[in-house]
């Protein structure tokens, strides 16, 4: 999996591409720890160039997402097609999350 990290004027935006799987999604909450340790309030996650996600990727997911609502932030997910946006959809990751079609408007509702 490639993570493609971003400072925007609000938040940061990881655009992932590949397979979130059991040994990639590490590489994620890995990738989130510099953010956090700044003070980042808000992650959006851009999954259009995802192909899959794990249940190891969703529990990633959750795990950062309960240190930036520690810290009074949030995860904000976006791209999800195929695949990956019926996992969300049949796991309930959805109704967990908020989501946009795209990042420009994730970052526009925030």
């Amino acid at each position: 999996m490639q993570i493609a990290s971003t400072k925007k004027e609000r938040g940061v935006l990881m655009a992932l591409t590949g397979r979130m799987d059991t040994v990639a999604a590490p590489q994620f909450q890995q990738a989130c720890e510099p953010w956090l340790r700044d003070g980042e309030k808000t992650i959006v996650v851009d999954f259009t160039q995802l192909e899959y996600i794990s249940s190891m990727g969703l529990g990633c997911l959750l795990s950062v997402n309960k240190k930036l609502q520690a810290a009074g932030g949030m995860l904000v997910v976006c791209g999800l097609t195929g695949l990956v946006k019926e996992v969300f959809r049949l796991s309930g990751f959805n109704q967990l999350f908020r989501t946009y079609d795209t990042a420009d408007a994730a970052f526009e509702k925030l």
